[in-house]
């Protein structure tokens, strides 16, 4: 059963691959299987029997990214399905029993203690093939989904050195088209950890100016969250909607944050400044500003709170604002 309280990046580690709290632990047992892990034969049920101990065993982390050889056998298992994606013929199988190795990988980068490590020999950089899927069956969605948990782990950290350092190496990567796609086409698990993704990114500043560098990042960034309201609006989900205005109100944030626009002019190109306060009120979709999502407010007032910072950020006297029921307590 998945918690409906989780964060993004465990939902979809708990979509792909359910685990157990409650199997009794046997220390001697997790060391052998991580021991079988080194061995080809045995691999595929150690895999299977260590995602299902990772929430209930707090060093396996630890445990995993320190005996010898193990992680080198993760990233075996990931690069073996390489084939398998292009041209896109995997099974059910493939996809668990890989699945089960990115369950491991997340559960490495979640841990403040390895968190670093494992960024630094750059393993993420071996799942982007995965994301850069776009056949809908359940075996890839699943592997799209549980790679993107992956990087939900390294983001989902409250250490501020630490997150900065998740993105800078996120920005040097093309992780930001990637989830954008996903939030464009995705089912919506995905498009929540995808967006989630983008929201950690963005409340980072450094985040935020590498977004705003730009009209034509900017704009991108606006355009595919304006399609996932369109979208919400026949789909309703209170915890995409929830991330998708959180992107949008960091967006306009800071006033005096401006965007690298090019225009022509005489026939030749001019760069000029463009506030991004101002570039997002004029795209801003009018659904966020009437009462469209008034149930999905209702039910959760924090995504209410967020949309009138953001509406107030952009003077914008929405409709919304004025609904007895969705006033401030």
């Amino acid at each position: 059963m998945m918690d409906a309280r989780a964060s993004p990046a465990t939902l979809a580690q708990q979509a792909a691959v359910p685990s157990s709290t409650n199997l009794a632990i046997n220390t001697d047992e997790i060391m052998q299987w991580i021991i079988d892990l080194r061995d080809p034969s045995k691999r595929e049920f150690a895999l299977l029997e260590l995602s299902k101990k990772r929430d209930s065993v707090p060093d396996l982390p630890l445990w995993l990214w320190h005996s010898f050889g193990t992680m080198s056998a993760l990233l075996q298992e990931v690069v073996a399905i390489y084939p398998a994606i292009m041209p896109a013929n995997l099974t059910a199988a493939q996809s668990n029993r890989v699945c089960n190795a990115l369950a491991l990988m997340q559960c490495v980068a979640s841990h403040r203690e390895t968190r670093g490590p494992f960024l630094h020999a750059h393993i993420p950089l071996y799942l982007y093939p995965f994301l850069h899927t776009t056949k809908v069956s359940r075996s890839f969605e699943y592997l799209r989904l549980t790679s993107l948990g992956v990087i939900g782990a390294l983001v989902k950290t409250d250490d501020k050195e630490q997150l900065l350092v998740v993105i800078n190496f996120l920005l040097s990567t093309e992780i930001i088209p990637l989830c954008l796609r996903i939030m464009e086409q995705g089912t919506e698990l995905s498009k929540t950890v995808a967006t989630f993704i983008l929201q950690k990114i963005l409340l980072d500043d450094t985040g935020l100016l590498y977004i705003c560098q730009t009209y034509e990042r900017f704009s991108h960034v606006a355009m595919i969250l304006g399609k996932m309201v369109m979208k919400l609006t026949r789909e309703p989900s209170v915890r995409l909607l929830k991330h998708v205005v959180r992107c949008y109100s960091r967006l306009s944030d800071n006033p005096s944050l401006t965007l690298d626009a090019r225009v022509a002019q005489g026939g030749a190109g001019q760069n000029v400044k463009v506030r991004a306060q101002q570039a997002l009120k004029q795209c801003l979709p009018d659904q966020l500003k009437d009462l469209t999502f008034k149930n999905c407010l209702k039910e959760d007032p924090s995504t209410m709170n967020w949309l009138r910072q953001l509406l107030t950020n952009l003077e914008i006297d929405g409709q919304v604002l004025h609904d007895e029921e969705l006033l401030p307590k």
